[in-house]
């Protein structure tokens, strides 16, 4: 496909082996930057939900003084990206972006069904939005990473000092990223699926003693 993101990754694989996805969703708070996340990183052409903002929501979409936001999605953003694997298949990550404001939560229920992971994407200028999300996540034994979107011009916080702000298990995975950079967006994403992979080793019991495998 002329301008796949996909065919410069992958290159080298071995062509018999089927790749095998996985959903992940993106979520947190209104005007983070998560559809600007899922575009940057997908390799096809993502497919959006935003609207232009009215005056209807003026009230309840609001960014506080930080800079104008002139659409919001209302339902979700879908993006994918190839992860390449080497001698095992390609793992394809279905990217399920939320919508941010707290009047559309009742769809994330929907939107986050049969997720193995999820990106709680952070504005340092708004942390506090970033709980609910949090919350969301650790209420249903979703694994999350933690990716803080550095806008510029807002000031830079050391992941342990967002991890202790935000009360996060020192398991959960907190990284510094740019929404709008696919290399740094892409990073934040395979941490999300080496630790979702963790914690489901960790989950699964333990085979008896004297039991055979």
């Amino acid at each position: 496909m002329p301008g796949s993101k996909r065919s410069s990754r992958c290159e080298a694989l071995p062509p018999a082996l089927d790749p095998y996805a996985v959903k992940i969703v993106v979520a947190g708070g209104f005007g983070v930057g998560k559809t600007t996340l899922v575009r940057s990183v997908s390799e096809i052409e993502p497919l959006t939900t935003e609207e232009v903002l009215t005056t209807a929501s003026a009230g309840a979409d609001s960014l506080d003084g930080v800079e104008a936001k002139t659409t919001t999605t209302v339902s979700m953003d879908f993006g994918r990206i190839t992860l390449p694997g080497a001698d095992e298949p390609d793992m394809v990550l279905m990217l399920f972006g939320t919508p941010g404001q707290p009047r559309f939560q009742f769809i994330w229920e929907d939107v986050t069904a049969g997720a193995v992971g999820a990106v709680v994407l952070a504005d340092t200028r708004r942390l506090a939005e970033s709980f609910s999300s949090v919350a969301f996540f650790e209420d249903r034994d979703i694994p999350f990473a933690v990716a803080v979107n550095q806008f510029e011009g807002s000031h830079r916080y050391r992941p342990e000092e967002v991890r202790a702000a935000l009360e996060l298990e020192p398991r959960v995975p907190v990284l510094l990223c740019d929404a709008r950079d696919e290399s740094s967006v892409a990073t934040v994403l395979i941490a999300l699926v080496a630790y979702a992979v963790t914690a489901a080793k960790s989950a699964q019991p333990s085979t008896p003693q004297g039991v055979l495998t």
